[in-house]
């Protein structure tokens, strides 16, 4: 007992004397960084050229291969699309193996499989590794293209593209596209759905036979398996997979503007801007540069909360959700970003602070307090994604494909501790370039394009639309004409007034296909202002709309309500038969807004506003007086969200043209209905509206 309060002792008296000599108010000095002991990895080569990267891992009882081509990017040009497309259909069938077949197989040992268009992934228990393989190797070598799972493919991707066209981020991803890479550079081609038109099977089976070659192709296998066994499986399931000559293409080299442009898209309706900072640099992979880039863009817009531009934009002024900035490196071109979503009435403002923060870190150099926060939270993140195998791999596989030093990575945190003040400022002169970006916009042309051109060297503002294609601006309608004469030139071309007054009642019916769901709308009106709406699925009704002339009920998700106030307004208009020929009685007001393109058609844009203030703005084909859009603005439980209709396959049905195909967006929902049959006169009952 006393020898061990004696030691305890001697523990509290030294303790006491250590602390007498520390000095708490000076910070300790780094030690230097650590070397990084990256995990092992082997590497062989067979003989028909397939680079074959092995890193073992027996922590789990599991296995993934990672087939990687290390092709250039090609040109699609008007079949833009067709390269994705034959990735993804790789594993809709092979000559040995229909699609349900490989699902079945998969499932049967619990594996996965994904394929793309420069390779593919699958993992599995360690058991069953040969059974996955058996599949790969077919997949890889024998796929099919069926027809019957492209038109399937072909429809899923143009749903996606009716489905994206109206959201502000898909409009601007698209123009930067554009703008940033340049005609004649793959990574300017966006699809569209004219190049959906233009793909077919044989480009595929094309592309497939000529850059799916084992002499461009790496295969990374990580998990529960050593190099031996590795170079048994690499060479019975991949031997056999023949090389071939891969062509290679050369592409210029994007250059930023020489002053600063402004590239807008429209989203009419929309209260919120998205905005973009972006425009080309040379940054290839393994760039001297790399980690002091890094270090800078954590600054400027890198972490949770910690970047300059959350810090002002969020933190201080409170304009945003969230502000980023990224450098993407690549062999062909790499390119820098800042991005945030804004409201309107801030966005020029918006733009004026990024250009601000990346000017003042070319300006001034940063503190040596930040650079230690910045470096120590870039040390902690790579520390962690060593914990995870495929990081290791994923080193593995840039150290070849990119002829790396071997210990490229290893020396990551060392050479991350000599980055100093002086370092990140040099980067910002080299790679930030405030007075030579491209500013890409997406939002309100109405209320935001006034507020740009000041930020253009040029004075002016240029126009895309959602898939990234110049447009011109909205021009004013030539002549006399007026919003009325619009609205009689489509009255004339859907019948006439003679013919419209003669319909006392109509009943249309349309179907909808939604995530696989099909739902069947029918709408009767009756003269002059009575409705019934109802959408239904499997024969259980989703929604009903009715108005008898005077009031109003909306029965879903099994609750009824009586409409009043603006609501019962809407449906009011709503419920009248062919409004536009009484637009002045029913109190609207009309203004021509000047003309815009719609699909590839020039329309006038005729703005609406009833009595109690709404507005809509709806386009009518200058060519055919035939109305093609009509859009307003609704207030939804996820806000202010702007609503577009578009109509299409307009038909005669005694003697009056009716749309056929109606596609409503919202926000980032679409609905494509079809017309399947409409009637006329057939002598609907007063009852049939009734709201009791």
């Amino acid at each position: 007992m006393k020898g061990i309060i004696s030691a305890l002792l001697l523990t509290v008296c030294f303790v006491t004397f250590a602390s007498a000599q520390i000095d708490r108010s000076i910070r300790p000095q780094p030690g230097p960084a650590p070397k990084i002991q990256l995990g092992d990895f082997e590497s062989f080569t067979l003989r028909n050229g397939l680079q074959v990267i092995v890193v073992e891992n027996r922590q789990v009882p599991m296995v993934s291969f990672q087939l990687t081509l290390d092709i250039d990017p090609i040109l699609e040009g008007d079949a833009k699309g067709f390269v994705d497309l034959a990735g993804s259909m790789m594993r809709e069938g092979t000559t040995n193996r229909t699609k349900a077949q490989i699902d079945e197989e998969l499932d049967f040992i619990g594996a996965s499989l994904s394929t793309f268009s420069t390779g593919m992934f699958g993992s599995s228990l360690t058991r069953h590794k040969e059974a996955l393989l058996t599949i790969m190797a077919d997949v890889l070598m024998n796929p099919t293209f069926p027809e019957d799972a492209f038109q399937r493919n072909l429809t899923q991707m143009r749903s996606a593209l009716e489905a994206s066209r109206n959201d502000a981020n898909f409009m601007a991803s698209n123009v930067m596209q554009s703008v940033v890479f340049g005609a004649g550079h793959p990574y300017s081609e966006i699809v569209t759905p004219q190049t959906l038109d233009n793909i077919n099977t044989e480009l595929m089976r094309n592309y497939h036979q000529t850059f799916f070659r084992p002499n461009v192709a790496y295969l990374v296998i990580v998990g529960d398996i050593d190099v031996r066994e590795a170079r048994r499986l690499a060479r019975r399931y991949f031997g056999r997979w023949r090389r071939a000559e891969v062509p290679e293409f050369n592409f210029p080299t994007p250059q930023p503007p020489a002053g600063n442009r402004v590239a807008f898209a429209n989203r009419t309706g929309a209260i919120q801007s998205v905005v973009n900072i972006t425009y080309p640099i040379v940054f290839t992979p393994g760039n001297p540069d790399a980690i002091k880039t890094s270090v800078l863009n954590n600054i400027l817009g890198g972490g949770v909360f910690s970047g300059r531009l959350m810090q002002n934009l969020r933190e201080d002024k409170g304009w945003t959700y969230g502000a980023r900035s990224s450098f993407s490196a690549d062999p062909l071109v790499g390119r820098f970003t800042a991005s945030t979503e804004v409201r309107n009435s801030v966005t020029d403002s918006t733009i004026t602070e990024i250009l601000y923060e990346m000017q003042s870190l070319i300006n001034e150099p940063v503190d040596e307090e930040t650079l230690q926060l910045v470096k120590n939270f870039m040390s902690g993140s790579f520390a962690r994604s060593l914990e995870n195998p495929r990081t290791i791999a994923g080193f593995a596989l840039n150290i070849k494909r990119y002829n790396l030093p071997e210990d490229y990575f290893a020396n990551y945190l060392e050479n991350l501790s000599r980055v100093t003040p002086a370092d990140v400022q040099a980067m910002a002169a080299k790679y930030l370039k405030p007075e030579n970006a491209i500013i890409v916009v997406a939002g309100n042309r109405d209320e935001v394009v006034p507020t740009l051109k000041r930020f253009s060297a040029t004075g002016k503002v240029e126009l895309f639309d959602a898939f990234g294609r110049p447009v011109e601006a909205p021009r004013e309608a030539a002549g006399t004409i007026t919003a009325q004469d619009v609205i009689n030139n489509y009255l004339i071309a859907v019948g006439g007034e003679a013919n419209l007054h003669k319909v006392q009642d109509v009943t249309i019916n349309m179907a909808a296909s939604i995530q696989g769901m099909t739902i069947d709308a029918i709408t009767k009106h009756m003269a002059p202002n009575k409705m019934l709406s109802t959408m239904s699925m499997g024969g259980n009704v989703l929604q009903r709309q009715v108005f008898d002339g005077t009031k109003g009920k909306v029965t879903a998700m099994g609750q009824t309500r009586e409409l009043s106030g603006a609501d019962l307004e809407d449906l009011k208009m709503q419920a009248v038969l062919f409004p536009e020929l009484q637009l002045a009685a029913l109190g609207f007001t009309l203004e021509l807004a000047g003309i815009e393109p719609v699909d590839g058609k020039d329309a006038y844009n005729v703005r609406i506003t009833s009595a109690t203030g709404r507005v809509r703005n709806e386009f009518f084909c200058i060519e055919t007086g035939l109305r093609l859009k009509t859009q307003i603005t609704q207030e939804t439980p996820m806000g202010q969200m702007s609503i577009i209709t578009l109509f299409g396959d307009y038909k005669e049905v005694q003697g009056v043209k009716f749309p056929h195909t109606i596609k409503q967006q919202l926000g980032p929902q679409a609905i494509d209905m079809k017309v399947s049959t409409i009637t006329i006169n057939s002598g609907l009952s007063p009852a049939t509206f009734s709201v009791n």
